[in-house]
């Protein structure tokens, strides 16, 4: 297995669309489907093949607890309702009365769906194979080159028979089948729990805690607490505040990206906070607000720090000379590795392009280029 898989992976879960959640529904339905050992899992022509009604299986039981849920729990931007949602909402509401989520699985798994309920599970069926094949199988891996389906292959089913009895087994025989390459295959099959959480060691921690507790704690809170960052959107404005006090007493104020001046602007995080919680100085830098705003959490090339290493050290010699002892501190360990020295600048700047490197190459973050 080459290691271009691992990366490309990386790469569709980092920078692959993430206007809802249907990215993460697929890539989690074909591991657990992998993980699962199914039987009706095929090979050829290089490729694994895999039921989609598998995969309408495991949507189902992915979105059934979040539209049922009190509390609303955002699963696409904006207003605009998951392409399923009404009708997966008056199967939910049909079952209110049928033991909630247990009997619909109950249901799709022994007894089968209620005659009743024949009409509108065969319109969330219809509704959910199309949102799956016509949107993420067709979009997933456009962050690597431009083709659709470059990654999953949908074949349609020859004819679908009339239903007996509407359950997992029907699903399996008359919505077709997927495939992906045997490389990614593999790479589900090996780390796919670590993907998809169950096996992480953040996960086994929380578990961990759980269980010690008496299985007084909830996972949701212990995973809360574990996840919790000492670095908060607070103590960010307070060292935004502190830049620009030290800007103000410059007078002109330059976009570190552009080179233009500016007089309103955005202190911006060169590696972005959400991938980095790191509010060093050094990672501060003053840009133009539509700049900042199409960089977003984007991770700046190596080539575009190249080119903008003179305004970049130029406001770094600014803060050093301000704040020397915490400037010093924060650039010493998350970038030069030793005291600063007569060569900091430019060991700085090289480590600086290297991290960002490994974040774009390695850990497949969006590359930011102006």
């Amino acid at each position: 297995m080459q290691s271009s898989t691992f990366t490309n992976i990386s790469k569709i879960i980092e920078r692959d669309s993430k206007t809802s959640t249907y990215k993460f529904a697929l890539l989690r339905g074909v591991i657990d489907v992998i993980l699962d050992n199914s039987p009706y899992i095929t090979f050829s022509g290089g490729r694994a093949h895999l039921p989609t009604g598998l995969l309408m299986e495991k949507w189902m039981l992915y979105y059934y607890p979040l539209l049922e849920s009190v509390v609303p729990l955002p699963q696409i931007n904006g207003n605009t309702r998951l392409a399923f949602e009404v009708q997966f909402r008056k199967i939910i509401d049909a079952y209110k009365k049928h033991n909630g989520f247990s009997g619909f699985y109950n249901d799709l798994r022994k007894k089968g769906i209620p005659s009743d309920q024949h009409a509108d599970f065969l319109a969330l069926c219809s509704k959910l194979q199309q949102t799956i094949t016509q949107m993420p199988m067709r979009y997933i891996c456009r962050s690597i080159n431009n083709d659709y389906y470059s990654l999953f292959n949908y074949e349609r089913p020859t004819r679908r028979s009339r239903p007996k009895q509407l359950d997992v087994e029907y699903l399996i025989e008359n919505y077709g089948s997927f495939s992906i390459p045997v490389e990614y295959y593999e790479a589900f099959k090996m780390l796919g729990s670590f993907i998809n959480g169950q096996d992480s060691i953040l996960f086994q921690w929380a578990e961990f805690s759980v269980k010690a507790s008496g299985l007084d704690l909830p996972i949701e809170r212990v995973i809360g607490e574990v996840l919790k960052s000492p670095v908060t959107e607070r103590e960010t404005n307070e060292s935004k505040k502190l830049y620009s006090a030290i800007l103000q007493k410059e007078g002109s104020v330059y976009c570190v990206w552009t080179g233009k001046k500016i007089g309103k602007y955005d202190i911006d995080h060169m590696i972005p906070f959400s991938i980095w919680k790191n509010n060093d100085l050094w990672n501060l830098l003053p840009s133009s607000s539509q700049i900042n705003n199409g960089k977003r959490d984007k991770i700046p090339s190596p080539v575009l720090i190249d080119q903008r290493k003179d305004t970049i050290l130029n406001y770094w010699r600014l803060l050093n000379g301000h704040l020397t002892n915490r400037f010093s501190k924060e650039i010493q360990i998350s970038l030069l590795g030793k005291k600063m020295n007569d060569n900091w600048e430019s060991m700085a700047i090289t480590q600086l392009q290297s991290k960002c490197d490994y974040l774009i190459s390695e850990r497949g973050f969006e590359e930011w280029k102006i």
